[in-house]
């Protein structure tokens, strides 16, 4: 049986949403309360079981690099201070997994973007993290996924229903129920539709940011032609995928919130703020008091 041990994070984007604050710093190193928004993902992937971390970087983007790697200097200051709990919280993010980087010089869309991870994915399932897609889940989405894929060995895509016209803004999928497995949760893939108009949605399931794929799925973005805005689409290259094997879509448990997106961010600061001990009660009064 087929085990998926790598975990391809593309990075390379330039969150120009996020300007002025992202002219200088990278989107997924924006905090959610004190923590980068990629660490999220990092630390979703590390608990399903993936022990090698694959990040796709571009221009300007050192400070993920950094932020994964030993920073001896700022150990040292923390150790002479006597600072153990947050030197424990330092060296837990360098000693948390494999970190190896990929450059994608043009950001060429996603499909582009995971394409250049082949060389150091090899021939094996693999999983894909978007890291605007922070899900706060009892059990992570990515290993949710898993259990799909040890049953399949398919490619496994993480949907969500969308209601209204907001789906046209995701890949929407058409699907057929997959015999009730998993609690109903898992439908067989039909085809796949970039951001179709609401009236032309074959379904109200939204593929998000959390993939389980075949090493096939190279073969098929090597061989796609580059599309819209000159980006190699992944829906493209599933869409390739999907005429030669099996692909499951599942329903995931879990609250997503889109970091990508100003609104999206705020929410989750605050959502994830509530639930810290250190932060919760202090934090609700504060909300309580305001004069909305």
């Amino acid at each position: 049986m087929l085990k998926v041990r790598k975990a391809v994070f593309p990075a390379a984007g330039l969150g120009t949403r996020f300007l002025p604050a992202t002219k200088a710093q990278p989107k997924e190193m924006l905090p959610l309360v004190d923590k980068p928004i990629i660490q999220y993902g990092v630390e979703e992937a590390l608990a399903a079981g993936c022990d090698q971390i694959i990040i796709i970087t571009g221009r300007g983007k050192q400070a993920i690099e950094d932020h994964f790697d030993v920073s001896y200097e700022l150990e040292k200051m923390l150790e002479e201070k006597k600072k153990t709990d947050l030197l424990q919280i330092v060296r837990q993010i360098s000693d948390m997994i494999h970190v190896a980087y990929v450059r994608q010089k043009e950001a060429l869309g996603l499909g582009h973007a995971v394409l250049t991870a082949r060389e150091l994915v090899g021939n094996e399932p693999f999983a894909v993290l978007l890291a605007d897609d922070v899900i706060d889940a009892p059990v992570p989405v990515l290993k949710q996924m898993m259990q799909v894929f040890e049953e399949t060995q398919c490619s496994v895509l993480a949907t969500q229903m969308i209601e209204g016209k907001a789906i046209s803004a995701y890949g929407v999928l058409k699907v057929k129920p997959a015999d009730g497995r998993f609690n109903g949760r898992l439908y067989e893939v039909l085809d796949l539709v970039e951001k179709p108009k609401l009236e032309n949605a074959p379904s109200n399931l939204a593929v998000i940011g959390r993939y389980i794929l075949t090493p096939d799925v190279f073969e098929m973005l090597s061989t796609t032609q580059f599309g819209v805005g000159g980006e190699l689409q992944l829906t493209d290259g599933l869409c390739g995928l999907l005429k030669k094997q099996k692909m499951y879509a599942y329903v995931y448990e879990g609250k997503r919130h889109d970091t990508g997106d100003k609104l999206g961010f705020l929410k989750a600061t605050i959502e994830f703020a509530l639930k810290r001990p250190d932060l919760g009660e202090d934090l609700r009064k504060y909300l309580k008091d305001l004069k909305l």
